[in-house]
């Protein structure tokens, strides 16, 4: 079994997604009608590749897509999906010579078509073309229809095609599409073949006036050739001198050059040496001798402050000492506390400002320390009933400050001397740079003026340099002008044989040059070069052309062996078949009608007139190929009833001619059995005694393909394995219930 399964999602009334498992060789779909029982066939055809709406009962692609019901709303897509189980690797893509096979263990195939019209189509979720399915498909022969896929109404569709449609639905069968298949790509290729010989031929007949006229020119060049040859020894000794004179001139400027640049890099170096003056460091210096000024101004200025403040705390301390010595009363003692505190404010004011100009951590510390004893002691001294204790506490800590601010002092003095040393550093730096920079402007003056002395030589040996190169690029186009004349040898002068002659002599040599030249162009060699390499190019372009032709009329000949070979193996494999079909065919003609005969034969339709197989190979002799595109062959059906004299298929009833195509399409699945084999409602027209009998051929069928089998006959449903039923739900899509025999079988004992 290689049919595993087929998923349908949105594919005409199966909304919803739907697996049907296909694990059992004869698989029934039964239903009423109108339930969708069809379109799981139908599926089938769609996922396979059929191009055909209207054999899916359809106008256009939409027509495929779930519609929407009352219970379920309408998908913008409809998809299929059929796996097949290759484990024995029977797929591969047979169309493609060299092409390896599937090794996956399952393929799947799958296609989707939207809303608007495309389709997609997936190999193993892959996205490909519906010719690669098609190839792939035809490796186990089956298609998107033929004789593996029977639809309802189509039973006897091979018994009424003509010959020539029976003879492809029997190579179908036979799966000798293949050969069909290559015979075709052999046929175009031979096409394309015959038509890119008929344009090589073409192209020759341009080429040859061509050719003629390109040969009459090397004619006229060979006659030149004399001239050149004197022309290259004339052109050998003007090239050798003139590169002797370039060395020579270019050599001596080269030397003075390096002479002169020797001396401007000396220059440059002593120049390097000396210091430019550096008006930004001047500034710098200028400034840092302000900024060493003030900062000594600001220390004298606070500097001073302290030592008037000390002075004033030495008055105010003598005054706390007298006054706690002789105890005046309250009043008076309120009245110098009060003394106190505003001498204490302006001290606090001081220190505040000493503590944003300074920087040093000890002094920013003890001005602190100060002020805080100063805040305290204010704080103490306004309670109105302050005791003699006080007092006392208020001279220590009066001393306190006055050891405080004469610490502070001292330290302003040690900063002060510093900053003095700072200010006098800085007054000799800028003086000795004034002085540095008045001897270095002298030196380099006069180191400039040598040095405008050697760029003026300098320019001197560039104006002779620039006509040294004029000089140059002329010889090197009289260089070029003699490869167009006497070819690439001319550049290759011996420069060893130059000397050194005149300029008046150089001019000479150089004059009989140009009138060689002259010459040469009066005979037409002037472009010698370009008509001999054109006439070497056609000459090749024309033997290439006539391999070409060769090759093409090789390839021909190949060709039609190769198409005539797949001809004649068709017909053997064809007429093989046959024989075998027509064996199962009596077969299973003679079990449907209990006797009679029935058998295929081969016709050729010759303008017209239909002749037998044996006189159609008396008639055509040897292989011409042209002589058998006259012939058209086909199959015709003879079959004659037990009892009866009819043989002609019109003659038929509808039951004997349904038994018919029954008969013939099982016996073409028997001798190529294809993986699976479709039947929809092709029992429909058969009596319950030939129900028996159409059942026990699926029996036997069974045993070479899978069945899948549509019906309504009971008999039919008591050979399958699995049943599935197909119904209408409530929502107004289709759904499916399955039993398996089997399983029903052990349930009901």
């Amino acid at each position: 079994m290689y049919l595993k399964r087929i998923e349908l999602t949105g594919f005409k009334s199966f909304a919803k997604k739907t697996v049907l498992e296909f694990s059992a060789p004869v698989t029934a779909i039964v239903g009423p009608n109108g339930s969708g029982k069809s379109n799981v066939v139908e599926s089938l055809r769609f996922v396979l590749g059929e191009q055909s709406i209207k054999s899916m009962r359809g106008k256009s692609g939409t027509d495929l897509i779930f519609k929407g019901s009352k219970g379920l709303s309408a998908p913008n897509r409809a998809s299929v999906e059929i796996v097949f189980d290759n484990t024995k690797k029977i797929f591969s893509f047979a169309n493609k010579e060299g092409a390896p096979e599937l090794l996956f263990d399952e393929v799947s195939i799958s296609r989707e078509v939207y809303s608007d019209g495309q389709n997609v189509y997936k190999i193993n979720g892959t996205d490909v073309r519906l010719k690669d399915i098609v190839e792939l498909l035809s490796s186990v022969h089956i298609g998107s229809s033929g004789h593996h896929m029977i639809s309802q109404g189509e039973a006897d569709r091979i018994l009424n095609s003509s010959s020539k449609d029976r003879r492809a639905m029997i190579e179908d069968a036979l799966g000798l599409k293949i050969y069909q298949y290559r015979i075709r790509e052999s046929e175009r290729k031979l096409e394309r073949t015959s038509l890119n010989m008929k344009e090589i031929a073409t192209l020759r007949r341009e080429i040859g006036p061509h050719l003629h006229f390109l040969k009459k020119q090397v004619e006229k060049i060979e006659k030149a050739k004399e001239m050149r040859v004197e022309l290259s020894g004339l052109y050998a000794e003007y090239f050798a001198n003139e590169a002797f004179y370039l060395d020579r001139e270019r050599s001596r400027v080269q030397i003075k050059k390096s002479t002169i640049a020797a001396e401007l890099d000396k220059i440059t170096h002593s120049l390097g040496l000396l210091s430019t003056p550096d008006s930004k460091k001047t500034n710098d210096d200028e400034i840092a001798v302000r900024e060493a000024q003030k900062a000594l101004l600001d220390i004298n200025t606070e500097r001073d402050e302290i030592i008037r403040k000390i002075a004033r705390l030495e008055g105010l301390l003598e005054a706390k000492k007298s006054l706690s010595q002789t105890k005046e009363n309250t009043e008076d003692l309120l009245i110098s506390q009060s003394e106190v505190r505003k001498m204490l404010d302006e001290v606090s004011s001081s220190i505040d400002e000493a503590i944003q100009r300074q920087s040093r951590e000890e002094i920013v510390e003890a001005l602190l320390s100060l002020k805080n004893r100063l805040q305290s002691f204010v704080s103490s001294g306004e309670n109105t009933n302050t005791k003699n204790n006080d007092l006392i506490e208020e001279i220590k800590i009066l001393e306190i400050s006055y050891d405080e601010l004469s610490v502070l002092e001292k330290n302003l003095s040690e900063e002060r001397s510093k900053k003095e040393s700072i200010l006098e550093e800085a007054r000799n730096i800028l003086r000795n740079k004034e002085r540095e920079d008045r001897e270095g402007e002298k030196e380099r003056y006069e180191l400039k003026q040598k040095e405008t002395e050697l760029i003026g030589a300098r320019d001197i040996l560039l104006v002779q340099e620039e006509t040294l190169k004029s000089q140059e690029v002329s010889f090197q186009d009289e260089l070029k002008e003699a490869e167009v004349l006497i070819g690439f040898g001319a550049s290759a002068y011996d420069p060893s044989i130059g000397r050194e002659v005149s300029r008046i002599d150089q001019e000479d040599v150089r004059r009989r040059i140009e009138r060689l030249k002259i010459k040469i162009e009066d005979v037409g060699g002037g472009a010698g070069g370009d008509i001999l390499k054109e006439y070497e190019e056609t000459v090749s372009r024309d033997q290439f052309l006539a391999k070409e032709l060769a090759d093409l009329e090789s390839s021909i000949l190949e060709l039609k062996t190769l198409i005539r070979d797949l001809r004649d193996t068709l017909d053997e494999e064809f007429n093989s078949g046959i024989e075998k079909i027509n064996e199962q065919f009596q077969k299973f003609f003679a079990l449907m009608f209990g006797g009679g005969t029935a058998f295929l034969r081969i016709m050729v339709e010759h303008k017209g007139v239909r002749e037998s197989e044996d006189e159609y190979k008396e008639e055509v002799v040897g292989e011409d190929s042209s002589s058998e595109l006259l012939f058209e062959r086909g199959i015709e059906i003879n079959v004659a009833l037990p009892h009866k004299k009819v043989k002609d298929l019109h003659m038929l009833s509808g039951g004997e001619r349904s038994l018919t195509s029954i008969a013939l399409l099982f016996a073409m699945s028997q001798v190529n059995p294809p993986p699976f084999l479709v039947l929809d409602e092709t029992d429909a027209a058969l009596d319950e005694a030939n129900s028996r009998k159409y059942g026990d051929m699926i029996e036997s069928l069974a045993k070479y393909s899978q069945l899948i089998v549509v019906t309504h006959n009971r008999e039919t449903m008591s050979r399958a394995n699995i049943l599935y039923g197909v119904t209408i739900g409530s929502d107004g899509g289709s759904k499916l219930l399955s039993i398996k025999f089997d399983e029903a079988l052990k349930v009901a004992k």
